[in-house]
Formats: C-alpha cells, sequence, structure tokens
C-alpha cells in the first residue's frame, strides 16, 4: 500500500482536540467522523489565552481572522493579595517580549465562542451528537466501536478525544490490564488538589472597570491571605467578563469533595446545588477592579447566568500509556493538567496537530505502520506534555498561600529581566504547523522547534504535489 493510503477515523469526543482534529482531517482529506455522548456540548471554563502556539496553524486553515475577531488582546497577568480585606496589587507579569519573538500577540476569547468556531469548520453531517461509546474492539485489521444506541461503526483508527475519564481509555486499559500490559500508574485513580468555579458574565459595562477597557488589558488574579481560594477576572472583546474561583484543597478537603463529587455526577462536572453553594460562600470575595466602586465576586455571579456557572474538579495527571494498536489518546484523555497555566487546551490541540501530521503520512493502514506512527506521536509530544505540567504545577503553586506561595511570589516580584526573557522564550518555542498545508514563514525572532510530525507530513505533501504537476503537465496537450 502506497502512501495514497487513507485512513478512516473514528474521533470519540467534540471537544476542542477532537474538533480540531476533525478540521485538520477535513483539509488532508482523511476521512473521518466524530461521535459526542451528549446532545450538545456545553464548553465549560469561561476563556482561552491563546497565542504564537497556535496562531500559525489557524493561519494555514484560514481560521486566524475570524478567531482575532473573537479575541482581546491580552499580554499582562496583574497579580494582587488581600492584605486586611482589601485586594492590594503585588506583581505585575508582562508577556510583551511573545510579541518580538513570534509575531504574535496573545488573545483572551470566550470559550463558547471559540468552540463555535471550531465547530463550524466541520460538515455538520460529520458529527453526531448522543452517541455514548460502550465498547472497542479490535479485530481482523479495524476497529469498531459500539454506542448506547445499539449501533456500530467499522474504522481504521479509533482517536479518545473524550476527556479525563475517556470511555475509550478506559476500554483499552481494561484490555491491556487483562493482558498484564498496564503500568500500575495508570490504574490509579485521577488525583486533584483544586475544585474551580467558573463562568461569563452577560455585556456589561467595562466603563465601570477602566482597569480592564485598554485593548492590551491584564487578567487580574488575586490570593487570599486567610483562606484557600484564588480568584481570577478578564474581559473579552465582547464586554462580557469570564472568571474562575480555584478552592486550593488539603487532603481531607480533597477526599470530601470526591466523595462529594461521585454522590452528584458521573464525571468532572458537578450539579448545580454544588456551584450555588460555592457562589455562596465566595460571594465576599473583593474585586481588584472597578476604581472607586467596591464590587465583589457577588456582582460577577449576578451578571452571570446560572447556566453559564459550573463546578469542575481540577485533576492533574499524565498517563503513561497513549496508544494500543489502532486506538489512541488525544488531550485530557491521556494528560490533564491544572488549568494555572492556561496549557490544557493548547496541549489539546497541538496533539490533535501532530496526530493530523502523522494519520496523513501513513504509509498504510496496517496495524503495525499505525501503532508505529503513534508511537512517533507519543514520543513527540510527551516532552512538550511534560514540560506544561510541571508549568502549571509551578503556577498552581504561585497561586496558592501559605510559605510556598510567599517564596514563589517573592522570586517573582525580583526576577531579573533576563531570566524572565529565558522562561519567555521557553514557552513559545513549541509552534507545530501542518505539513499537508503550505507553511506560515516565521514572524519573530525567535525560531520555532523542530516538529517530527510536521517534517514527515512535509515529505509527503510535496511528493504528491510534485506528482500531480508531472500528472497535469503530461495530460496537457502538447505546443505546436
Amino acid at each position: 500500500m502506497t502512501t495514497e493510503a487513507k485512513p478512516n477515523v473514528l474521533i470519540v469526543g467534540a471537544g476542542i482536540g477532537g474538533l480540531l482534529l476533525g478540521t485538520l482531517l477535513e483539509r488532508a482529506n482523511v476521512p473521518y467522523t466524530i461521535f459526542e455522548r451528549t446532545s450538545s456540548v456545553k464548553p465549560l471554563g469561561s476563556a482561552l489565552m491563546i497565542g504564537s502556539n497556535l496562531l500559525p496553524c489557524f493561519e494555514q486553515l484560514g481560521i486566524d481572522e475570524d478567531f482575532i475577531a473573537l479575541g482581546k488582546p491580552t499580554m499582562d497577568c496583574s497579580i494582587a493579595k488581600m492584605d486586611k480585606g482589601v485586594p492590594v496589587h503585588q506583581t505585575t507579569v508582562s508577556f510583551q517580549p511573545h510579541i518580538g519573538y513570534t509575531g504574535y500577540k496573545s488573545y483572551i476569547v470566550s470559550r463558547p465562542q471559540f468552540y463555535d468556531l471550531l465547530l463550524s469548520q466541520v460538515p455538520s453531517h460529520k458529527i453526531h451528537f448522543n452517541k455514548r461509546v460502550l465498547s472497542v474492539i479490535e479485530q481482523d485489521d479495524k476497529v469498531t466501536i459500539q454506542t448506547a444506541d445499539n449501533t456500530t461503526y467499522d474504522g481504521d483508527i479509533v482517536v479518545g478525544a473524550d476527556g479525563a475519564y475517556s470511555a475509550v481509555r478506559q476500554r483499552m486499559y481494561e484490555a491491556l490490564k487483562q493482558e498484564g500490559k498496564l503500568p500500575k500508574s495508570d490504574q490509579e485513580e485521577l488525583p486533584f488538589h483544586c475544585t474551580c468555579l467558573v463562568g461569563q458574565t452577560e455585556v456589561v459595562d467595562l466603563e465601570q472597570f477602566p482597569e480592564i477597557k485598554n485593548d492590551m488589558s491584564p487578567f487580574f488574579n488575586t490570593m487570599s491571605d486567610d483562606s484557600p481560594y484564588t480568584w481570577v477576572v478578564f474581559a473579552t472583546s465582547q464586554n462580557t467578563l469570564t472568571w474562575m474561583v480555584l478552592h486550593h484543597l488539603d487532603k481531607a478537603s480533597s477526599k470530601a469533595a470526591e466523595e462529594q463529587r461521585f454522590r452528584e455526577s458521573d464525571n468532572s462536572e458537578w450539579g448545580p446545588l454544588a456551584a450555588q453553594a460555592m457562589c455562596d460562600e465566595t460571594r465576599h470575595f473583593p474585586l481588584p477592579v472597578g476604581g472607586s466602586k467596591k464590587f465583589t465576586m457577588g456582582d460577577i455571579y449576578d451578571w452571570t447566568p446560572k447556566t453559564q456557572i459550573s463546578k469542575v474538579m481540577l485533576e492533574e495527571k499524565v498517563f503513561q500509556t497513549w496508544y494500543s494498536g489502532r486506538k489512541v489518546l488525544l488531550g485530557d484523555a491521556c494528560h490533564k493538567l491544572d488549568p494555572s497555566g492556561a496549557h490544557g487546551a493548547v496541549t489539546s490541540m497541538h496533539d490533535a496537530i501532530a496526530l493530523a501530521n502523522l494519520i496523513y503520512a501513513l504509509p498504510a493502514n496496517t496495524t503495525k505502520a499505525i501503532e508505529k506512527s503513534f508511537a512517533e506521536y507519543q514520543k513527540e509530544r510527551i516532552p512538550h506534555v511534560m514540560e506544561s505540567f510541571k508549568n502549571s504545577q509551578d503556577l498552581a503553586l504561585f497561586m496558592n498561600r501559605g510559605l510556598a506561595g510567599t517564596m514563589a511570589m517573592f522570586v517573582m516580584r525580583n526576577m531579573p529581566d533576563w531570566l524572565w526573557n529565558i522562561a519567555l522564550r521557553r514557552m513559545v518555542r513549541s509552534r507545530p504547523q501542518c505539513g499537508f498545508m503550505d507553511p506560515i514563514p516565521n514572524k519573530g525572532s525567535l525560531a520555532a522547534d523542530r516538529s517530527p510530525s510536521t517534517e514527515k507530513a512535509r515529505v509527503v505533501y510535496n511528493r504528491r504535489n510534485a506528482a500531480k504537476a508531472a500528472a497535469a503537465e503530461k495530460a496537457a496537450p502538447s505546443a505546436i
């Protein structure tokens, strides 16, 4: 079989990672279908921060202008700490050098609006809702999924993009465990040390918030001095406020939260009672914005539709096993990161880019060839994921209270510019592109990291284009 082999890809999960993978396969002309367990996806969370790590890919897809129209440039983080009931500014963390390094700004974008942008890129007939996957069976050089409505679907590859409690991962791990091939760490429960209340207000009058009205407004992070909470507020270009309240848990409260979660839901989203209770408990938290007015999180909650408020667990884990045979995992299904580092969605989308490149470049639809590509996928992605995992944990520590948080704050406030610039350069090195589309030239002073999957797809892309050009020239009538 030649490099023209096009596998049929079954994507389980219509979250951000699954949708971007579908979008990429659509452009690569690779057949795929997306299956989502719910009747519609409610994009949890308030907003995403996306910049140079993904904008070159968005340019290739032709969605960069639509994305920028939705986003609000945000290059700074203002950090305050409570002192005698009042938020007192501690430091401002600037990401402005990113522009010079990469040629791109960073943007805050409403998660639901970004989700709708990706959803619009996938033909509606290629997404099936209300399709909860019950089994994943691999045999006779194909893989079959069965859904709760007793329907089966055959394909060459199954991608588990279905979140932290992935059904694809669970089925894959069950089979590996029976064979004695599942590492012990992959058999353990997902740990979590934080819960989070998130939401987005209706349109508000930003004249009341002069600090966040400007075109390059920061996002505002406030740490409590006497309780294990951190709260964050930032604006969108649609004149809404997006927000989250983090509850940092100790061992006892973490155990109690886990028990409550399992009583109320079968995944990481809790019911409305838990969200309302946390709203009531944190209403008095003051905001570091609003000029002379004394706004609190209670005002934010009142401006937010109840349907836009969610309470979730923030699990943290990088699994060892990402693939088996024709099954492979993507995003939260194989690595769940604390949102403090704003890396979760970005790493999921980087997974999608690498996986799409390798699927495009598959030399054959055999299990051997597919599993080899999956091994290359994990090898390429795991260093970046582990770096993001560490960064997220470090930032979570920075936002926590206690001695460790105080020391982290001291280091941040006194870090010399040269050292901070080294950290900033590390943040923006990974800017992968689709190897099966025309490349976007580097726009800044810092070259992007090498992406093996992009290079592999580029070789196949160039060879196919050369073959098409040769065939067209041969078919053209000879000049007289």
